[in-house]
């Protein structure tokens, strides 16, 4: 089931301040103040170029360079600033690598903190109030919402993302992806597995 699917578990109606955004966008178009076009674009620019692309092009440079890994875990804010991702929303990242021994899940507790530079607009479901509390209480039962099952042994690390600081989830670069270059490994990444609510799988 796609997760921004409104029948979906951790998807909501609009919260208030979302319909008054849209009753003031429907005033000012009316208007003529603002061309809804021109709205459109903006947005698909955040979820499609400015979004989940530049996170996967990190996760794909990360699995296929050594160096840049390194400088990752040294300093992420400053290893994606240098390939051109940084911004507002996109200050002070810590990247946390994905291991056979541990799965890591990203929430935001408060509000909605989210790497809009590296994943564009955050998701309805990652603001919604149930996602919020389950994923700390239950984290592997949101984890089976979104189709993840992991092995017994495989802890979950669950962070709570704030205005200091946001997280990248680095998933594990899946089996048989030997042969494969950092283009066409960056096109396996989902955002979800850059949230940690979803697993990097090579294709069949």
């Amino acid at each position: 089931m796609p997760h921004d699917d409104p029948h979906h578990p951790h998807s909501l109606l609009p919260s208030d301040p979302a319909l008054r955004v849209k009753a003031l966008e429907t005033v000012l178009t009316r208007k003529g103040l603002i061309d809804p076009a021109a709205l459109d674009a903006i947005i698909d620019t955040y979820e499609t170029k400015i979004g989940p692309r530049n996170g996967a092009h990190v996760v794909a440079k990360a699995w296929t360079d050594p160096a840049f890994l390194q400088a990752l875990r040294d300093d992420a804010t400053q290893a994606v600033a240098d390939l051109g991702y940084y911004g507002r929303q996109g200050e002070h990242l810590v990247v946390v690598e994905n291991t056979p021994k541990r799965h890591n899940m990203v929430v935001c507790t408060l509000c909605s903190c989210y790497p809009w530079p590296l994943l564009g607009i955050p998701p309805g479901w990652y603001k919604s109030d149930a996602y919020r509390a389950r994923a700390v209480r239950e984290p592997r039962a949101v984890l089976a919402d979104f189709g993840v099952t992991l092995p017994e042994q495989t802890a979950v690390r669950v962070w709570d993302s704030t205005a200091e600081v946001r997280y990248l989830v680095l998933p594990m670069r899946p089996e048989g992806t030997d042969g494969m270059d950092a283009e066409a490994l960056a096109a396996l990444v989902s955002r979800d597995s850059m949230i940690g609510t979803g697993l990097v799988e090579a294709l069949r």
